[in-house]
């Protein structure tokens, strides 16, 4: 993989992680609190945060082996 895909794959994985982090701590004005009991109504985007964040993850996985591999050849 080039060198400019590896670094757009770290630099999606990071825009996602911060996305990922709004959408998981976002809380409606509108509604009260008071309850933790439905959690899907205080947090509703937690679980679009979460595919965010498992998408950044992966992304981040294959840009780090790719790297690791292009770097223990030049060793080579």
């Amino acid at each position: 993989m080039q060198f400019k895909r590896e670094v757009g794959l770290l630099t999606l994985a990071i825009a996602l992680f911060a996305v990922g982090t709004f959408f998981y701590t976002y809380q409606p004005s509108s509604i009260e609190a008071t309850s933790i009991v439905n959690q899907s109504i205080i947090y509703p985007y937690k679980g679009l945060a979460l595919s965010f964040v498992g998408i950044g993850f992966i992304s981040m996985i294959i840009a780090s082996i790719s790297y690791t591999k292009k770097t223990k050849n030049l060793l080579s």
